[in-house]
């Protein structure tokens, strides 16, 4: 046969009868679609269209069978009529080794074996990543399969605090090589290779330990947890065991902005298959019914549960994104339509299962009030604090008709009495524009143990003994890095009416672990105020006291290396008790709840005025905090040596925290 297909001709001789043909079935060959000269409904732009010239589109490509098309046939049918996808034939799943089939879109399926790339590495950063990589995983074989609650809390600490160290340590660097960068990726993989992960069974329907509204900085945590195991792909999927054919489902899916989904209503979304978007070295294309598009498409007749990721841009962090868990929902229509490109795109709608607790709903909640403040219901005040604050604080009642706490002056930080001085000669550094990360000439960098405390992002990278802060005698820039207590919170807060707890604080950005919350301001008192008798206890109320007794809690990365420095102590190294009364002045701090399950801890930061380090306590997020999620820390205990033992019986308040750990009182 000398004429091949669409009439191209093949030149004399130059067919090479010693080579032996590999030849297939025709059965086991993927269907080739005609071009037709005009171009069918779904064909982007020859030469991308899958018809080759001379042949013409058949069902259910075409129009109906029998009838000729015509361009304006083409046009009409797609600007009017959306086909239903399962018109479409499918290629054949791949095999049991198909993973390594790629999408050649932005939705390519890399999964978790994405963060197994090689990193360059120098001698230095060998050195400097041993440490890091000298710990035990502590999850048991049976764990990584499934987890529940607390080991999820716990991988995704672990992460964190490992990311926050890559960061702190790449900052560091003179000259910023790639050894380090995109520091999720490199703590994915030494949490993969130590086994430090959760849940890594695929499953259909809910995660163990993962709950509706959890919030994620990073498509590795999503990894870590077992929530999606697509570091890249949108769209997840596993294959039925039941099927023999051993066709694919899918499980869940992310939906963040990168293709034309329409995410505008909380309980119904409708979703852009993956492929097709242009790239810098390739135009757009139609998308093809492979992968994880025929996994939805299967999902539909199926019914099975779908989870749904939803993510934003980071209002704190404009260049980031931040993801929420928004629970699960099912396919319930799928079609074909043009998309901006003039490509053909796949879209499905899927639909939120009722009786779930509110998530995305919240978010779109959140965005309302900030367009417009007067819309939050029970709204008391827009702001608390009466301009003190650059970002306000809304008070609101939405439980009874109460119009706000008792009446205290707004403060935003602590005032130490002309009396009560922490006297301290302290010295400046000589920065003239900002303190950098790794300039060993920074005097403040120094007091820090040679780390510089926070990352590029105003994370705090670990907790410390102690923070020295730049103070009023250095000349570095307001901004600095290194002044993160001084500018002030970053999150929009607001203090609202509990059900049975009083007022209470929280937030409606997302927060991140290591944000700064605030300051606990107030005024420093030398001794707390004895309760006399007929006293209502006010007096010691709107406290904070660091000589009591908290919890511990590991929060910075764990290692096992004897080389690791000692000034990564977690134990707070406090020069004398420091005891700050709010009751009459304070910020918002004082609204702050107790819980024997904190999301939030304190870390001492000293920092220069007037000559003089004063001591202040900052607040800190212990990990990531979902929108409206009441924020809390740990009161800590009276020490045995500063009460009697009635007294201390007498200070005991029921907890209302609600923890698993609770422990049923607190002072």
């Amino acid at each position: 046969m000398e004429g091949g297909v669409a009439g191209n001709s093949v030149p004399p001789n130059s067919f090479d009868k010693s080579k032996v043909l590999d030849v297939k079935p025709l059965r086991s060959l993927l269907p080739v679609f005609p071009e037709a000269p005009n171009g069918p409904p779904f064909v982007c732009a020859p030469p991308n269209g899958p018809f080759p010239t001379g042949f013409s589109p058949f069902f259910p490509f075409s129009g109906p069978q029998g009838s000729p098309l015509t361009p304006g046939l083409n046009q009409n049918l797609f600007n009017s009529t959306a086909m239903p996808i399962r018109s479409f034939r499918a290629e054949p799943p791949p095999a049991s080794n198909g993973e390594n089939v790629q999408s050649s879109n932005k939705r390519k399926s890399v999964g978790p074996s994405s963060v197994k790339k090689k990193v360059k590495r120098s001698n230095d950063s060998e050195l400097a990543l041993a440490a890091l990589t000298n710990f035990k995983p502590g999850i048991s074989a049976a764990e990584k399969d499934d987890g529940n609650r607390e080991l999820v809390e716990n991988v995704l600490m672990r992460f964190e605090a490992l990311r926050r160290k890559l960061s702190q340590m790449e900052d560091a660097k003179e000259s910023h090589s790639d050894i380090f960068k995109r520091a999720n990726l490199k703590a994915g993989n030494i949490m993969f290779t130590k086994g430090v992960r959760t849940n890594g069974k695929k499953r259909i329907g809910a995660v163990p330990g993962v709950e509706i509204g959890d919030i994620f900085f990073f498509r590795m945590e999503l990894i870590l947890i077992g929530l999606h195991s697509q570091s890249m792909a949108g769209i997840d999927f596993m294959p039925m065991k039941a099927d023999i054919e051993g066709e694919r489902v899918a499980i869940s899916i992310v939906s963040s902005g990168g293709y034309e989904d329409n995410a505008e209503d909380p309980d119904v979304l409708v979703y852009t298959g993956q492929g097709g978007n242009a790239s810098a070295d390739k135009e757009a294309s139609d998308q093809k019914l492979v992968r994880g598009n025929i996994a939805l498409e299967r999902s539909l007749h199926r019914a099975n549960e779908v989870r749904v990721i939803r993510g934003f841009k980071d209002a704190t962090h404009q260049t980031s994104k931040v993801y929420v868990y928004d629970g699960l929902y099912k396919v319930q229509e799928s079609w074909m339509e043009k998309g901006k490109t003039g490509c053909n795109m796949f879209k499905y709608k899927l639909v939120r299962l009722p009786g779930q607790t509110g998530a995305f709903s919240t978010w779109k909640s959140i965005w309302k009030w900030k367009e417009d403040p007067s819309s939050r219901d029970g709204l008391i005040l827009p702001d608390l604090t009466s301009g003190a604050e650059s970002i306000p604080v809304s008070l609101v009642n939405e439980v009874d008709d109460e119009k706000g706490p008792a009446y205290f002056t707004y403060v935003s930080t602590v005032k130490y009495p002309k009396s009560f001085k922490l006297v301290q000669p302290s010295y400046g550094c000589n920065c003239r524009d900002a303190c950098q990360a790794g300039n060993s000439n920074c005097s403040c960098i120094q007091k820090n143990g040679g780390d510089f405390p926070y990352i590029t992002t105003g994370i705090l990278a670990c907790r410390m003994p102690m923070i020295f802060e730049c103070g009023s005698s250095c000349p570095c820039f307001r901004n600095c890095k290194n002044r993160v207590l001084q500018t002030g919170f970053k999150v929009h807060f607001e203090v609202f009416k509990t059900r049975d707890k009083g007022w209470g604080l929280r937030s409606w950005d997302p927060i991140r672990a290591g944000t700064f919350i605030c300051e606990y301001a107030g005024e420093v008192i030398e001794k707390i105020k004895e309760k006399a008798d007929g006293d209502d206890g006010e007096n010691n109320d709107y406290v904070f006291n660091t000589n009591r007794v908290y919890e511990s809690f590991k929060w910075n990365h764990e290692t096992e290396s004897a080389e690791e420095r000692s000034d990564t102590s977690e134990k707070f190294d406090i020069p004398s008790p420091l005891i700050i009364s709010s009751k009459n002045s304070g910020n918002i701090a004082r609204f702050m709840n107790h819980s024997c399950s904190p999301n939030v801890f304190w870390q001492p930061i000293m920092y220069e005025h007037n000559n003089e380090a004063f001591l202040h306590i900052a607040f800190f997020a212990k990990k990531h905090i979902p929108p409206m999620t009441e924020l809390t820390y740990d009161y800590g205990i009276p020490r045995s040596d500063e009460t009697g033992s009635n007294n201390m019986e007498h200070g005991k308040k029921k907890c209302l925290c609600g923890s698993p750990k609770c422990r049923g009182y607190f002072y």
